[in-house]
Order: structure tokens, then sequence, then C-alpha cells
């Protein structure tokens, strides 16, 4: 039987994405101010990173395991929407995928979350442009995953199961919902 009892703690912010990094602490992305909180499973704060002052609205944020974070940020009229690999002290910005808003290969309208592989390479969901990119280890285009006219709605959530090579897309269609999965 599972242990049903509800721990909680305050983010004292808006949290948007979750995340959680190989010490098995989570990774709370919080868009309005811009900051990736790390917390411990019984949450407790263990650091607060303020992203560079050109990474706008994040979305998701994934830690690898050289310390850098991944981050996809960029929403409604934002002029850039990227992702981008910031270093471990969350003041730099390694590589980085996108720039304008757009829909052209190298282009992202709304990338809300992630998905890292063992030999972290990237999912990227782009909501706006209703399809799925994947980037190398250093963000570079390597493909679209999942196009447009696979899916009927926009992705708002990836789940990568690396052990079954699937990928788990939530999609939203006007209202309801369904999760589409790939092969990868």
């Amino acid at each position: 039987m599972y242990n049903t009892s509800i721990t909680r703690w305050a983010v004292n912010d808006v949290p948007w994405g979750l995340s959680v990094n190989a010490a098995h602490n989570v990774l709370v992305t919080c868009p309005r101010v811009r900051k990736i909180k790390e917390f411990s499973s019984h949450g407790d704060l263990l650091q607060e990173l303020t992203l560079p002052d050109d990474v706008v609205w994040p979305w998701h944020a994934i830690q690898t395991r050289s310390g850098q974070f991944i981050v996809s940020h960029g929403g409604g009229d934002d002029p850039v929407h990227r992702v981008c690999m910031i270093s471990a002290d969350g003041r730099h910005i390694v590589h980085s995928h996108g720039g304008q808003r757009g829909s052209d290969t190298g282009q992202y309208t709304v990338p809300c979350h992630l998905a890292v592989d063992d030999n972290e390479f990237v999912f990227v969901a782009d909501s706006g442009n209703r399809r799925v990119t994947f980037l190398s280890p250093t963000l570079e285009y390597v493909r679209q995953v999942v196009s447009h006219d696979q899916l009927k709605g926009a992705p708002w959530s990836l789940y990568l199961d690396t052990r079954q090579r699937l990928l788990y897309v939530a999609v939203n269609e006007s209202g309801t919902g369904s999760v589409a999965v790939y092969s990868v």
C-alpha cells in the first residue's frame, strides 16, 4: 500500500516547471521572477538561481550531470523564444537554440517543456508550433521528432522513458486532451 500522507512546502513564488536532478532534489522553475529554486525532497531550499536578464519567462529547467541547466523560455509576445544551456551558477548562457519567435527551423513559439535522454540530447515541446524538436547536447538542431501534422493540439508536457525509448507527449486539444506516445 502507498503512503498517502501529503507534504507541502512554500515556494514563495508561482511555480511552473518541475524536474528532479541527479541528487534527487526538486528543481522548481518560477517564470515571473526568472528563477530556478532547488529544494531537497523534504522541502528545504538549497539554492535559488536568478537567471540572466535575457532569459524571459522560463517555463522549465533540467539540470545536466555536469551541473549546468537547460532552460526553455519565452511566452506570449516575448521577443525571444529559445532553449538555453545556463552555467551551473546560473549567470551565463553557455549554448542556446532559437531566438526570435517564429515557426521556421531554429525558431520556437512557447517552448514550454523539456525532456533529456541519458546522452543529454534534448527534446523540446514547442507548444505554439505544435511540434517536438530534438537537439544535441550542445543545443544544435538535429531534427523534428514530432511534426505539426502528427499532433491535433499543442504539446505542453513531455516525459521520456529512456529504458523503453518512448516519448510521452501531453497534448491540449482545445479544452480536451490526450497523451501521444512516440518511439524515439
